[in-house]
C-alpha cells in the first residue's frame, strides 16, 4: 500500500474495494434530490444536459432549456447517455493476460506493477521511442493533458497521438497553414445568421443533428448549398444539391474561385488588407475553366455558374464541412479551397460567415490544444526552444525532459510497430482494431507488440480482446473535467453516478502510473482535474486559445459555458464575469487579424491529384463511407449498449446500391451480398436506392467489418486517412463458392 500513500490527495478518492481486487470509489454522502445541468459527452456539439439526482446519483436526465448550445434539444444518443453506462461488460477490474493466453482478474497493484516492469523493460532494451501511447478525443481535456505530460516529460515517451488522426487532423493543418493556428472562427449562431450555407461532405442532420435544427432556426429564409456525392438527409432537405464525382471537389471550388474573380466578385479591399497570396491564387485557378470543371465534377455549367451567382449576392455566407472533406487524401487542400473561398469574398468575422469545420469527437478540440501529442501545449511546438523553455517554467520542471522533435503521427505508429521500431503501446479511449483503416492489416500488426495496455470502459471492445493488460476506466458522467466543443467553447462534465467495480477515472490512472514510475512528485500540482484546469489557463496565457479569464469551474457552471479566447483582460471588462451573458456568442477574426507574425491569412492551393484507388474493370464501384444513423456513434462502442438506440438503426451491416448497377448485377432488395475490395470481404444486405450514383456504393462507418476494406491512403500534410473512396466489387452472397 505505499504506493498509494505516496499519492497524496488522490488517496481521498480510492479505498480498498470489496474482494480485494485493488481499489474503488468512495461512497457518496446522501444527498438531496437535485438537478444539475453537465455537458453531453458525446460528439463535438458539446450540448447541455440536465442529470437529475436522487442522493447525489443520477436517475434520469433532459436536455437543458437554457444552455446556449442546445437551447432544449437532444439527439438520441443524448438521451440515452446515462442507459450506456449500465452495460454488463463494463471494465470494472484491472485483467492480465496469462500463460494460457486469457485475461484474468487482478488488483490495482499488480496492474501498476506489470505496466511500468513490461514498458521499462522495452525501453531498456529498445529505447525510449520503443513505447508509444494513442489517446482520444472521448476523455477530458485535463486527462488529455496529464497523459501527454505524464508519457512524454515523466515517463520518456517520444511517439504519442490522439485518434482525432482520424477525424480532425485536416481542418487543423488547414487552419495553421491558413490563418497561423488551428482556430475554427465560427460560434454555432452562425447557423441561424446565414443567408447562404454551403455544406461540403457534411451530412448534418444525421451526424450533428442538434446544429441541424439551429439551421431550421435560421429566420433569414437561407439558400442551403449541399456538395456531396451522396444524396443525403441533408441533401434532400437542401435548396440546391451538388452531386458532384467523388473527390472532384478541388475542380469545383478552385472553379468557383475563378468564375469570382472573373467577374469582379469579391472583396478587393478586403483581400489586399488581409491576406497574402492573392496574386499567385488567381493566376493558379484561371486554368479551371467552367468547361473544365463541368466535366471533371459532373455537374453541368449553368448550375455552376449560379452557385457562383448565389456566393456573390449572399450577404452572410458561410462554409462548413465535416468528414467527406478531411478524410481524404487530399483533405488539407479541400479544407483550404473553402477557407480561400470565404477570404476572396470578406465571409469570416462578421455574423453567418466563416470557413467552418465541425468537429466530430465531443473533446476532439481539447485533443487538438492540450493533449501534448504531435503539437506541445496550448499549440506549440516541440522543435521551438522558445516554447520548450516556456512550458518547462509554467509546469516547473526540468526542461530537457521535453523532447526536442515532433511525435510520429498515428499512421507513423502503426508503421513502426510494422517496421519493429515500436514494441509497447498504451491505447487510452480509443478502439483502434475497429476504426482504423485496413482492418486486418492492422490486426496483424498489434500482434507484432510485445505489451499491448488497453485502457477503456468496456472491456469487450476489438482492441482490448487483444490487449495484454486492460486498466477500468470509468466514463463520462462518472468523473469531472472540462470538453471543448467545435466553436470553441469549454463545457463542464460532472461526476454524477459510480464507475462500476475497482474503475478509476483516466485522471486517477494516470496519478498512479506517476507514482507507480516513480515521477509522482513532477505531478503534485495536478491534484485534480480542477487544479488541473488552472494549470492550462497558464498554458495558454497568450496564446491563441487564451482562456486566462475563466475562473474555473464554477464560472463555466453559472455561464453555460466559455468560448476561448476568453482573457483576463476580458473577464475584467466584464465585471469579473457577473454580467456576461451565457448566450453571447464571439467568433475570431471580426478586426480582420490573423495569427501570422504580419496578422494575414495566406492563400493555400494546389493541384488536384488522381484517385489513389479508382474503380477497375475487376473492381468497377467506388465505395463510399459515413455516418448511417443519428442513433450510432463511431464504432458503437458505447450506443450499441442502448436497448432504444439499438432499435433506431440496422443491427447488421448493409450497403447502399443504386438501382441500375442492382439490376447490372442482378441483386434484389435486402439480399444477401458479399462487397469485396483488394483487402478483404464483409457480408452485408442490399440496400437498393437511388440516394447513391451509378457506380458507388454506401456503407455506414459504425460496423465493426466495413475497414476491412478501406484503403490506407493518407494526407500528405494532415496524415488523416482517406476513408471515403475505394474500388469494391458486390457480388450475390448466393452466387459466390462456398
Amino acid at each position: 500500500m505505499k504506493l498509494f500513500e505516496r499519492a497524496g490527495p488522490l488517496t481521498q478518492e480510492l479505498r480498498l474495494a470489496p474482494g480485494g481486487f485493488g481499489l474503488g470509489q468512495v461512497l457518496e454522502r446522501e444527498r438531496p434530490d437535485a438537478t444539475t445541468t453537465m455537458t453531453c459527452g458525446y460528439c463535438s456539439t458539446g450540448c447541455g444536459l440536465s442529470v437529475h439526482l436522487r442522493n447525489g446519483a443520477a436517475v434520469g436526465l433532459t436536455p437543458a432549456t437554457e444552455y446556449p448550445v442546445n437551447l432544449g434539444m437532444a439527439c438520441p444518443k443524448g438521451w440515452e447517455a446515462l442507459e450506456v453506462l449500465k452495460a454488463p461488460d463494463r471494465a470494472a477490474v484491472p485483467l492480465l493476460r496469462n500463460d494460457r493466453g486469457q485475461l484474468e482478474p487482478i488488483n490495482w497493484p499488480t496492474a501498476l506493477r506489470v505496466f511500468v516492469a513490461r514498458f521499462r523493460a522495452i525501453q531498456a532494451e529498445y529505447g525510449n521511442d520503443a513505447v508509444a501511447f494513442l489517446s482520444t478525443g472521448q476523455i477530458m481535456t485535463e486527462e488529455m493533458a496529464l497523459l501527454g505530460a505524464l508519457a512524454k516529460f515523466g515517463m520518456g515517451m517520444i511517439h504519442g497521438d490522439g485518434n482525432t488522426r482520424q477525424c480532425m487532423a485536416t481542418s487543423v493543418v488547414a487552419y495553421k497553414q491558413s490563418f497561423g493556428f488551428d482556430a475554427p472562427p465560427y460560434t454555432y449562431a452562425d447557423l441561424e445568421e446565414s443567408d447562404v450555407l454551403v455544406f461540403v461532405g457534411s451530412n448534418l442532420c444525421v451526424a450533428h443533428p442538434i446544429l441541424w435544427q439551429r439551421v431550421l432556426r435560421n429566420p433569414h429564409r437561407p439558400e442551403i448549398i449541399v456538395v456531396d456525392p451522396r444524396k443525403t438527409e441533408t441533401a434532400m432537405q437542401a435548396t440546391d444539391h451538388f452531386a458532384i464525382r467523388p473527390k472532384s471537389d478541388l475542380a469545383l471550388f478552385y472553379g468557383l474561385a475563378r468564375l469570382l474573380i472573373e467577374r469582379d466578385w469579391i472583396d478587393r479591399d478586403w483581400v489586399a488588407a488581409h491576406t497574402n497570396s492573392y496574386k499567385e491564387f488567381a493566376a493558379f485557378v484561371a486554368p479551371f475553366t467552367i468547361e473544365r470543371v463541368a466535366s471533371d465534377t459532373g455537374i453541368d455549367a449553368d448550375r455552376i455558374e449560379r452557385l457562383a451567382q448565389t456566393i456573390h449576392e449572399g450577404r452572410r455566407v458561410s462554409f462548413w464541412w465535416t468528414m467527406g472533406v478531411n478524410q481524404s487524401y487530399e483533405g488539407t487542400r479541400t479544407a483550404q479551397s473553402l477557407v480561400n473561398l470565404a477570404l476572396l469574398t470578406g465571409n469570416i468575422g462578421r455574423p453567418g460567415t466563416g470557413a467552418n469545420s465541425i468537429t466530430g469527437q465531443c473533446n476532439a478540440m481539447g485533443s487538438r490544444l492540450f493533449s501534448n501529442t504531435t503539437s506541445l501545449f496550448g499549440g506549440r511546438d516541440f522543435e521551438n526552444a522558445d516554447d520548450r523553455t516556456e512550458v518547462a517554467r509554467i509546469l516547473e520542471i526540468d526542461e530537457r525532459r521535453i523532447p526536442d522533435q515532433n511525435s510520429w503521427a498515428y499512421p507513423e505508429i502503426i508503421s513502426g510497430i510494422l517496421k519493429g521500431k515500436i514494441k509497447g503501446l498504451w491505447v487510452i479511449a480509443t478502439n483502434p482494431a475497429h476504426s482504423w483503416i485496413n482492418q486486418s492489416q492492422l490486426g496483424e500488426i498489434l500482434d507484432r507488440l510485445e505489451f499491448l495496455v488497453v485502457q477503456d470502459m468496456y472491456h469487450t471492445t476489438e482492441t482490448a480482446r487483444r490487449a495484454d493488460l486492460v486498466l477500468p476506466a470509468a466514463a463520462w458522467g462518472e468523473k469531472d473535467g472540462t470538453f471543448i466543443n467545435s466553436e470553441r467553447r469549454y463545457g463542464l462534465a460532472k461526476k454524477v453516478a459510480r464507475a462500476p467495480g475497482v474503475a478509476l477515472a483516466d485522471f486517477s490512472i494516470f496519478k498512479l502510473v506517476a507514482e507507480a514510475w516513480g515521477v509522482g512528485p513532477m505531478f503534485r500540482r495536478w491534484e485534480s482535474p480542477a487544479a488541473t484546469f488552472q494549470i492550462l489557463k497558464h498554458l495558454s496565457r497568450g496564446r491563441p486559445c487564451d482562456i486566462t479569464g475563466i475562473r474555473d469551474y464554477q464560472m463555466l457552471d453559472d455561464l453555460g459555458g466559455v468560448q476561448w479566447p476568453f482573457t483576463a483582460e476580458q473577464e475584467r471588462a466584464t465585471d469579473g464575469g457577473a454580467t456576461a451573458d451565457p448566450a453571447t456568442h464571439r467568433r475570431l477574426f471580426a478586426d480582420g487579424l490573423f495569427y501570422h507574425p504580419d496578422g494575414r491569412a495566406r492563400f493555400i492551393f494546389e493541384n488536384p491529384r488522381p484517385m489513389p484507388e479508382p474503380p477497375t474493370s475487376a473492381y468497377p464501384l467506388l465505395l463510399l463511407t459515413g455516418r448511417g444513423t443519428a442513433a450510432q456513434w463511431h464504432t458503437q462502442t458505447r450506443t450499441n449498449k442502448s436497448a432504444v438506440l439499438r432499435k433506431l438503426s440496422p443491427r447488421n451491416p448493409y450497403v447502399e446500391l443504386n438501382p441500375t448497377d442492382a439490376r447490372r448485377l442482378g441483386i434484389a432488395q435486402n439480399e444477401p451480398v458479399l462487397v469485396e475490395s483488394q483487402r478483404g470481404s464483409i457480408a452485408a444486405r442490399a440496400y437498393v436506392t437511388p440516394v447513391v450514383a451509378a457506380g458507388q456504393v454506401f456503407i455506414p462507418m459504425h460496423y465493426e467489418t466495413v475497414n476491412q476494406l478501406t484503403d490506407a491512403v493518407f494526407d500528405p500534410y494532415s496524415r488523416q486517412p482517406s476513408y471515403k473512396a475505394c474500388a469494391v466489387r458486390v457480388r450475390r452472397a448466393s452466387a459466390c463458392p462456398p
